[in-house]
């Protein structure tokens, strides 16, 4: 079974690519993978196995 997370990041004007990455980084790290992610980033989905 799968679960899902959807965030509002606040990345700012400044270094938002750099944020991004870091941003997506931690939650690789707690085992989300990317599911989706807007064209402007006002939201990102995450999806990691709920019995991992």
């Amino acid at each position: 079974m799968k679960e899902y997370k959807v965030i509002r990041p606040m990345l700012g004007l400044r270094n938002r690519m750099q944020k991004l990455e870091d941003l997506l980084n931690s939650y690789a790290a707690q085992g989300w993978s990317l599911k989706n992610i807007d064209d402007h980033y006002s939201y990102i989905i995450f999806e990691r196995d709920k019995n991992r």
